[in-house]
């Protein structure tokens, strides 16, 4: 009886694997960074040899921040990522500000970034050589947008089953990027390496936005501690997955990075807009039509793969009262907390309309690290509050140590690279005071809290969703 009731229960249920964390892990990590990045990385740091030990040095970051997550998600059994850790162990303010920097400004420009390039992929095949036309571009992107947003209120399972499926392809994608260029490396084309590191190209002052740039294509190696409570076996999975995936990506974007520059000169790099299609017209021109496809089939992985988590995020914040309780719901039949899903709708579909967004990121790659590095300040924080916690994986300190102050110096060093767009995100975190403060602090009058109620009610009934009957963490 008791088992029946568990399955008539309403609550998210354990239905990641070891296979569908590696799925999403790789998925959103190798998205459209990987294809859009390595400009912005040489543009920053000079040369091609530098450029490389960015690259290199970009993923040993992720893993040294992937490892320090992985004890976190062993220590901090609720699911949320970035911000439960924070609320955790430096306190309700900290994480609170992250909530309102991530909701109206990093995820929603991030997603409008990766649909945009979805959409110009897309539609790449049809009009080239030409430019594809912006309206269709925007028309295609809400398009592919919305069809994961369906997905991932529609069921876990399929949106996992999707995620497996699309790191397949975007693995091929860099197989086929990675081959040809090993090739014509093999028989000595090496000419573009020649003085590689060219001291005199060097600006030290613009290697905050070169790695803002390669941590951009890495990131993702965080999205299992969003979903740590619906994992299957975490204490061993997530390290697991973390340690394969990132160690994968290492390998195949530094190997994908060397074909490009085995093909591409310098110049080439810079001026391209896609450096990937760029690529495939100089090495393999018999396959010019298919690599855009599979860089746009990345793009929506990666939209899956943000929606999946980040959704989790909004769940767990209205669970621990920072955010409206109808977002910690679950469908009664789907079992997908479908008003949290469905709530970045709106913001995404305004920057997709307000058009090219890709400045946007510098301001928003200021805030996630600002966050990730006060994440993994507090992993050393409650390491110091609870010794008496033996954790199932530990990391030495010297990671997260190592990790918190790159994390907390590039922030730091990017007001001096970029002080406008830095100083625009900053106020985008500071505006969550006041609200914080006046909303989240105060007590609602009895009026306010009544209506609030009706709207929630009535929002209940329409979406059919209820508060979640088991307790998952």
């Amino acid at each position: 009886m008791g088992k029946d009731k568990k399955e008539e229960a309403i609550f998210l249920r354990k239905k990641i694997t070891l296979l569908r964390a590696f799925s999403l892990l790789i998925g959103s990590m190798v998205g459209s960074g990987i294809f859009i990045s390595p400009k912005g990385v040489l543009q920053n740091s000079g040369s091609v040899g530098f450029s490389l030990v960015v690259w290199f040095s970009c993923g040993l970051l992720s893993m040294f921040g992937a490892l320090s997550y992985a004890e976190l998600g062993t220590r901090i059994t609720k699911s949320g990522g970035h911000y439960i850790y924070i609320l955790e162990t430096l306190g309700p303010l900290p994480s609170f500000l992250f909530l309102w920097a991530e909701f109206f400004a990093i995820r929603p420009a991030n997603s409008a970034v990766v649909s945009l390039a979805f959409g110009r992929y897309m539609l790449e095949p049809f009009f080239a050589p030409c430019a594809a036309p912006v309206p269709a571009v925007k028309l295609v992107s809400l398009m592919g947008y919305y069809m994961v947003l369906t997905l991932n209120s529609w069921s876990v399972t399929w949106s996992a089953r999707l995620q497996t499926a699309l790191s397949v392809v975007k693995l091929l994608a860099l197989a086929l990027i990675i081959v040809p260029g090993m090739m014509l490396l093999a028989q000595g084309h090496t000419e573009n390496f020649q003085d590689a590191f060219d001291r005199q190209s060097l600006v030290l002052d613009k290697l905050p936005l070169a790695f803002y740039a390669g941590m951009f294509a890495y990131s993702g190696w965080f999205q299992t501690s969003f979903v740590r409570e619906e994992l299957v076996k975490p204490e061993r999975n997530i390290p697991l997955a973390v340690i394969v995936s990132v160690i994968t990506v290492i390998v195949g974007y530094m190997l994908t990075n060397v074909s490009y520059y085995t093909v591409l000169g310098t110049q080439d790099v810079l001026a391209s807009p896609a450096v990937a299609v760029s690529f495939v017209q100089r090495a393999f021109k018999s396959l010019i039509s298919v690599v855009p496809v599979l860089v746009a089939l990345s793009c929506f992985g990666t939209m899956n793969g943000g929606i999946f988590t980040f959704s989790r995020t909004l769940f767990v914040a209205s669970r621990e009262g920072q955010w409206p309780p109808l977002f910690s719901m679950i469908h009664i039949r789907r079992h997908t907390p479908l008003p949290a899903v469905m709530l970045m709708f709106p913001l995404v579909t305004a920057m997709v309309c307000i058009g090219d967004i890709y400045h946007l990121l510098n301001f928003f790659s200021f805030s996630r690290w600002l966050f990730i590095g006060l994440a993994t300040l507090g992993l050393i924080v409650h390491r110091h509050r609870h010794p008496e916690l033996r954790s199932p994986f530990k990391v030495p300190l010297f990671v997260p140590v190592s990790f918190t102050i790159i994390c907390l110096f590039t922030v730091a060093m990017s007001f001096y690279s970029d002080p406008v767009s830095i100083s625009i995100g900053c106020t985008m975190v500071l505006s969550g005071f006041p609200v914080y403060y006046l909303i989240i602090r105060r007590q609602m009058s009895d009026r306010c809290r009544n209506l609030f109620y009706f709207l929630t009610h009535k929002l209940q009934l329409l979406l059919e969703v209820v508060q979640q009957e088991i307790k998952t963490y």
